[in-house]
């Protein structure tokens, strides 16, 4: 699956409209087959099914229904993580997702889907490029969500075919000396290509050890800021199998990046600049557009809250009995803030970064916002402890 077309089906669930049926939100992890997954849905399943009676049982069995024949017929092969929603009733929804990559078991039912597993999923493998070396070929491989999805070049078979064919001894050794020579430029000025264009920011290089050193030592400083980590692999390796063996330094670096993502919401927070911190200052720049990045740990825990199906505010807290702070509608429900403030970041097109390990962020609350602009009272409030300080700098005060 390439990422755009998953951050298309996340926008899809993300603006999902409510019904009156339930949406069935189902992950599973098939990196050890039936044996890994099939116990924890069974399980888990049989406890939802208690909590429905009448057509809500009959909406969440018609949905379950759809779930359970697509595992029996329609997952793939080598496939590692599944993600699949399902909804009954007079508007059923069903769309099933498939992955290279493991994702966790996992099953819920709400009135709306569950994205936060398929965002963090999105964020700590999305794309990158592996060019493949060894002293007989050379290929180019793009990987999407862990998956080769394209291959954008590999080396030109009319080389091949000329060796041995009237060739003199001679030109065969000049031959041999020069081809790794013209892979390596070839092979750079296709990179060059691809990264200047946009669409991929990562580079792994893999193959022959003397090969890849020698691409390396030739990068120019652009793509060389863009290398990740480079990785023996020989000529008989299958393509699925180096791309598997890159994935783990793949992860480590995005990982690097979160972190990086962290100090600058540190330092923004401690210069008083484009950044809030905290569950209920992240909720209110979300639910007014302002965030350009929503930084969340994936240690931080949900807590108990309410989301408005009228406008979709949400907030922390008991709203029994209450109408919407926003909107002053009572079409209230239960809320699962991590989920919404997720939910509300892929609505907005806001970026979400998922930090495996941060101690500072837990510190402030787990979550945080870097800005796009500050709200009008925000800028006001800005304006004037600017004009504070001048005044002091220039004895007015």
């Amino acid at each position: 699956m390439e990422l755009k077309e998953l951050q298309q089906d996340i926008r899809t669930l993300a603006t999902l409209e409510e019904t009156s049926s339930q949406a069935i939100s189902c992950y599973l992890n098939l990196e050890d087959g039936t044996a890994g997954y099939r116990n924890a849905l069974d399980e888990r399943a049989g406890i939802l099914r208690k909590t429905f009676s009448g057509e809500e049982r009959k909406d969440f069995e018609a949905a379950l229904g759809r779930i359970e024949e697509f595992i029996q017929t329609g997952l793939l092969p080598d496939v590692k993580g599944a993600a699949i929603f399902a909804r009954g009733g007079r508007q059923p929804f069903f769309l099933p997702l498939q992955f290279r990559v493991p994702l966790p078991n996992w099953l819920v039912v709400n009135s709306i889907p569950n994205i936060y597993h398929l965002v963090e999923l999105k964020d700590t493998y999305h794309r990158f490029v592996v060019m493949i070396s060894t002293e007989e070929s050379a290929r180019i491989v793009a990987v999407n969500l862990g998956e080769v999805t394209e291959e954008l070049w590999k080396e030109r078979p009319e080389l091949r075919k000329r060796v041995g064919r009237g060739w003199t001894k001679e030109h065969y050794q000049n031959h041999r000396r020069n081809r790794t020579d013209q892979f390596i430029k070839e092979k750079i000025q296709v990179l060059e290509q691809l990264m200047s264009a946009g669409r991929y920011a990562h580079l792994i290089l893999a193959g022959n050890p003397r090969i890849t050193a020698r691409v390396r030592n030739a990068l120019p400083k652009p793509l060389a800021a863009r290398l990740v980590d480079t990785i023996v692999a020989s000529g008989s390796d299958r393509i699925s199998d180096v791309v598997a063996a890159t994935i783990s330094s793949f992860v480590e670096q995005e990982e690097r990046e979160s972190q990086a993502v962290v100090e600058r919401l540190w330092e923004e927070m401690h210069t008083d600049g484009l950044a809030v911190v905290g569950i209920r200052e992240t909720l209110q720049a979300l639910q007014r557009s302002q965030v350009d990045v929503l930084v969340m740990a994936k240690a931080y825990e949900s807590e108990p809250g309410w989301s408005c199906a009228a406008c979709g505010a949400a907030g922390m807290g008991d709203w029994k009995r209450k109408v919407c702070s926003e909107c002053g509608e009572q079409q209230l429900r239960d809320a699962d803030i991590k989920e919404e403030m997720v939910r509300m970041a892929e609505r907005n097109g806001c970026h979400v970064e998922i930090v495996n390990h941060s101690d500072v962020l837990m510190q402030i609350g787990g979550v945080g916002a870097l800005l796009r602009y500050l709200a009008p009272g925000q800028y006001l409030w800005e304006l004037h402890d600017q004009a504070i300080k001048q005044a002091r700098a220039y004895g007015q005060l």
